[in-house]
């Protein structure tokens, strides 16, 4: 570019291409919450189509106890690098265990949980025992909506499922943004399982 052009050209124009950049970065950023979104809106439209109901509130049921679980294993495995890989064996154990009627995937997911728990307990934690220790409390309460909410009628279940997928979306934002729990999970996992958490703790109370 020469001088003269260079003396023609608006600053407006270089500023104004900048913030254009910027934007498109920040936007580019924000593609796990553009994930959760596309994935939360595909599960309402198809809850709508199924009419919703029990059958709605016991698959959102046992699928709960499937994210305490992620980040219990992940903690103990110490890198936050597997996070999606162990997201994407859970959700294929889970869809195995769907497949046969001998036993509920929540059930066997709150096993595997306590499993890996009692393993943290005898090994040792990567993160140090506290982190260990909230860990456990998350897979105890959030187990014991999702048992709560398969057990009870649907309708009152209804509201404990709810809670525990609303509730896990803050536990995902708090991992987001607390220093003590930065770095168990991918940040990328905690902002697209937030989104999801909340949107469908949303969707079975005002949409069920």
């Amino acid at each position: 570019m020469t001088d003269e052009s260079r003396a023609t050209t608006p600053p407006t124009a270089h500023c104004c291409s900048r913030q254009r950049f910027r934007r498109g970065r920040a936007l580019a950023r924000r593609w796990p919450t553009a994930l959760a979104l596309a994935l939360t809106g595909a599960l309402i439209v198809g809850d709508s189509a199924a009419d919703g109901g029990g059958d709605a509130v016991r698959g959102y049921a046992e699928a709960l106890p499937l994210l305490p679980l992620l980040y219990v294993v992940i903690n103990q495995a110490g890198s936050p690098r597997v996070t999606w890989p162990v997201l994407g064996a859970g959700v294929a154990v889970m869809f195995a265990v769907q497949a046969q009627d001998a036993v509920s995937p929540g059930g066997v997911l709150v096993a595997v949980a306590l499993g890996v728990l009692l393993w943290g307990v005898v090994r040792g934690a990567p993160h140090g025992r506290t982190v260990l220790g909230i860990q456990a409390a998350g897979a105890i309460v959030f187990g014991a909506l999702a048992v709560t909410g398969l057990l009870v009628d649907p309708d009152i279940g209804r509201y404990a499922v709810a809670a525990g997928w609303f509730f896990h979306g803050v536990w995902d934002f708090a991992h987001l943004r607390l220093k003590r729990l930065k770095g168990i999970v991918a940040p990328s996992f905690a902002e697209w399982c937030a989104v999801v958490d909340v949107v469908v703790g949303l969707e079975l109370v005002f949409l069920g």
